[in-house]
């Protein structure tokens, strides 16, 4: 195979396997957040991993409001993620370092998901201040238990919260500080 296929598959594969982990990261931290499940936003996210973790959540328990058998698929399509990138480039990789970089690339996809998040519906709140929408109330239960958090010690300066700006550096500096393989970043 020449190069340029090489990347262009890699790059199919690589878009189409985060896609997928971001909507399983979605179903989880929504219910984590009780996010309205009635949300035109959180009925998409269901019904796209419905056909996957429902016959999971079968066999796994759910706890408290962690969904097992949400994590349990994302974990396995994560592994799944870095035996087919590992494989596209033509590298080796043992049992135990495709289990470790699957962990590391779920964290790196839940933070690169929350900066997104907080930076949509920042942008958001710029285009239409005070103005309810169906994702905006669904990114303001995602990211306000985080926000909120951080309000508490950055105070609005006149009148514009920079707790925003504040998270997505946080997220940004903990995304670098994870031992993420050059090839996944």
């Amino acid at each position: 195979m020449s190069s340029n296929v090489d990347n262009a598959l890699f790059f199919l594969v690589s878009t189409l396997f985060k896609l997928a982990m971001w909507v399983l990261i979605l179903r989880v931290a929504l219910q984590l957040v009780r996010a309205d499940f009635f949300n035109p936003v959180s009925q998409l996210v269901w019904r796209l991993t419905q056909p996957v973790v429902g016959p999971a959540s079968r066999i796994v328990p759910r706890y408290q409001r962690w969904d097992l058998a949400c994590l349990l698929v994302l974990y396995a399509l994560a592994v799944l993620y870095i035996y087919a990138v590992f494989a596209i480039l033509s590298y080796r990789v043992a049992l135990v370092q495709a289990l470790w970089l699957g962990l590391v690339s779920v964290i790196s996809l839940t933070l690169m998901l929350l900066t997104f998040s907080i930076f949509v519906q920042a942008i958001l709140s710029w285009l239409g201040p005070g103005v309810n929408n169906r994702a905006g109330s669904v990114l303001w239960s995602l990211n306000e238990p985080l926000l909120g958090r951080i309000r508490r010690f950055v105070p609005a300066v006149s009148g514009i919260d920079l707790s925003p700006l504040v998270a997505i550096l946080v997220l940004q500096v903990l995304y670098y500080l994870l031992p993420l393989h050059p090839v996944l970043r």
